[in-house]
């Protein structure tokens, strides 16, 4: 009894072993200026029966919008996705052709602001190796009955490990997009410090330009030999 508990635990393990690996998933973060008036494209591999994942967002927009142009194009150059003026989306498309995929962001409409652009690229695939490495699990696991097979419960433990797994990228992909959340948060709060001392240093220069203006003024008109009382008298004030 105890032989047939040890492997029917050991078996357990090369299921979780087989199973773990069973999908590759590739991900890659970067954070790009696009100048006014310009356009920046990545190009990233991609096989048939992947899934491109592009997740972008416009973290500062220098003293414009927060907006940008997206463009997803396949290898022979027809368009996927197209996005106009946004400040941030989530773009999936299921790859049907082999090649490098063009990924675009487009500032041309602006005129002078420069664009800030956190963007992610997963690419979720099945990974060549789970094939070879499920069939040598099969061929271990040859020798037990139907009912030991059944009884360690393989698809239970397929779904439990490719949930928690799931679960773990949902979280990470959280966690780049609330620290892109924060970057962009903070330079809107950045831009509207800079327009708010901005315009209160101007409004403070306009009071004392004005101020200094009504005393000049004034003393113009009670002091006989200034330029200003001559100029006074000859318009009759």
């Amino acid at each position: 009894m105890d032989k047939k508990i040890q492997h029917v635990l050991s078996s357990i393990l090369i299921v979780l072993f087989a199973v773990i690996p069973r999908f590759h998933c590739f991900e890659k973060e970067l954070t790009v200026h696009v100048d006014a008036g310009k356009e920046v494209c990545f190009y990233q591999a991609a096989k048939a029966g992947d899934v491109i994942d592009v997740e972008y967002q416009v973290i500062d927009g220098g003293h414009g919008d927060l907006d940008i142009n997206f463009e997803l194009a396949s290898p022979d150059g027809r368009v996927l996705s197209r996005d106009l003026k946004k400040s941030d989306n989530i773009v999936r498309h299921d790859v049907t052709r082999d090649g490098d995929h063009k990924i675009c962001f487009d500032n041309q409409f602006s005129s002078f602001s420069r664009k800030t652009v956190f963007f992610e690229i997963i690419i979720e695939s099945q990974n060549e190796e789970a094939d070879d490495q499920e069939t040598n699990w099969r061929k271990q696991l040859g020798d037990l009955t139907p009912e030991e097979f059944y009884d360690i419960q393989v698809k239970d433990i397929q779904e439990y490990v490719g949930r928690i797994r799931n679960y773990l990228t949902k979280s990470r992909q959280m966690q780049d997009s609330l620290r892109s959340f924060e970057a962009r948060d903070r330079n809107i709060a950045e831009e509207n410090y800079f327009k708010v001392n901005a315009w209160s240093m101007f409004q403070i220069c306009a009071m004392i330009a004005v101020g200094g203006l009504q005393v000049f003024m004034v003393r113009s008109i009670f002091d006989t030999g200034s330029k200003m009382y001559s100029v006074w008298k000859k318009l009759n004030l």
